[in-house]
């Protein structure tokens, strides 16, 4: 009697599905143009705030106005934090709850490895920052700070060093930052809540129920949507719940499938309208707020001397490698993955490398933990400092790959018959699998 076939093992980093791929890349299209907005605001927030004119980029910063009556009197960098940032997490929101209908989360099996990845890559820094705390007597507020991925800052990264990246990295580059920023969302609700308004709280699940209610019974029209939005957004920051929850909340509840007669699902027309203002203006308005530190020798020697922000940037130079990569070839190992023959470990050491560009989120995690005094502020230096050490490790890497890289690319663009589909995905028994195990 014939043994049974041993099962096959499924691509990791093969080519991605064609609708998947066309979904990705339009994503990643708009951060990457982001990106590249947000490093502008980066190094314009750290030439000003070191400028003859700091102490006017000081008062802008912190200049009041809202509607004291409904507890929103904020600052300008607490309008960008808390509201800008709002726009940025439901955004993410419907990122993820697309990756979980329709993309890679939405079976166990494709869900595994970047799942793995991202959770060592969360956990990892987090320990590693807590270690150094606590050898050098700081404190553990900052866990958080180096566990998230800034997917914008890396793809602008991607973008000023000219790699050909092929779509599957890049691809599972952006599904480690979805778990990250669902995973950010959650440590932020759970950890950095204030005193709880029970009254406010209970307002802004309503809301919220209100709005899945609309979804439910297909109820269209933004007249709907953006008042209600806003008043559930203004209670959940009085209830004390950091406000980017609602926003990531309503991205979680809206539809990412499409029904019968519709061209796009009200997840993807919302997407769509607002991931540009998102990439574009919201996060690049959150940096030039929360990035102005002042730079000086003493500051930067800060950095290195006080635990707090050298556990910052071990967290995200070395944590975020260690968790990301370990966590990544053991998945594989223990699955029925195998990696794609085209690339190589080197290849998933370059983007776990690239991962611990930590920008945005670290600084408003970093923010939240240590919400006013020098330590917040050596801890915002320690941030772009890793991010940019980061960053610089990663384009070593990735530049020395990048034939491989154009190569792949090349092979994945062609059309030669020009109907607008690759030629790979018309070829007989092509290859359709995606980036999970």
């Amino acid at each position: 009697m014939n043994a049974a076939p041993p099962p096959q093992r499924s691509p990791f980093l093969g080519l991605l599905p064609w609708p998947e791929r066309r979904a990705i890349a339009e994503a990643l299209r708009t951060e990457t143009i982001g990106g590249l907005v947000l490093l502008a605001a980066a190094v314009i927030a750290l030439i000003w705030a070191n400028s003859p004119l700091g102490d006017v980029y000081q008062q802008i910063r912190d200049f009041h106005f809202g509607i004291p009556a409904l507890g929103l009197d904020l600052s300008v960098g607490h309008w960008t934090a808390d509201g800008l940032l709002a726009v940025f997490f439901l955004v993410a929101g419907i990122e993820l709850k697309r990756e979980l209908v329709v993309g890679e989360l939405r079976t166990p099996a494709t869900a595994a490895l970047p799942v793995v990845a991202a959770l060592c890559g969360m956990a990892v820094p987090a320990a590693l920052y807590a270690l150094t705390a606590t050898a050098g007597g700081g404190s553990l507020d900052g866990w958080a700070v180096p566990m998230a991925t800034d997917i914008a800052f890396a793809l602008a990264v991607l973008a000023v060093i000219s790699t050909h990246l092929p779509a599957a990295l890049r691809a599972f580059l952006l599904t480690l930052a979805v778990v990250d920023d669902l995973g950010a969302i959650l440590i932020i609700a759970i950890f950095f809540t204030s005193d709880l308004n029970f009254w406010a709280l209970g307002g802004a699940f309503a809301g919220l129920a209100v709005f899945y209610l609309l979804q439910r019974f297909r109820v269209r029209g933004w007249w709907w949507y953006v008042p209600l939005g806003i008043a559930t957004w203004a209670l959940m920051y009085n209830s004390g719940v950091h406000a980017t929850v609602a926003g990531v909340a309503m991205g979680l509840i809206l539809r990412t499938t499409t029904d019968k007669g519709e061209d796009a699902s009200p997840g993807a027309r919302t997407s769509h309208l607002l991931h540009p203002f998102s990439a574009g203006v919201a996060v690049p308005l959150f940096a030039l707020f929360a990035a102005g530190v002042t730079i000086s020798g003493d500051a930067l020697g800060k950095v290195f001397t006080t635990p707090e922000p050298l556990g910052v940037v071990i967290g995200l130079v070395l944590g975020k490698v260690a968790g990301i990569f370990l966590g990544t070839y053991l998945a594989a190992r223990y699955t029925r993955a195998r990696l794609n023959p085209d690339l190589a470990w080197a290849d998933v050491l370059g983007l776990s490398v690239l991962a611990g560009i930590g920008f945005t989120v670290a600084l408003l995690i970093g923010e939240l933990a240590f919400p006013a005094g020098e330590t917040g502020e050596h801890v915002k230096a320690a941030v772009l400092i890793g991010s940019v050490t980061a960053a610089l490790l990663a384009a070593l890497l990735l530049r020395r790959r990048n034939r491989t890289y154009r190569r792949l690319y090349e092979e994945e663009t062609a059309d030669a018959d020009a109907d607008g589909i690759p030629d790979i995905y018309q070829r007989t028994a092509a290859p359709t699998s995606g980036t999970g195990g």
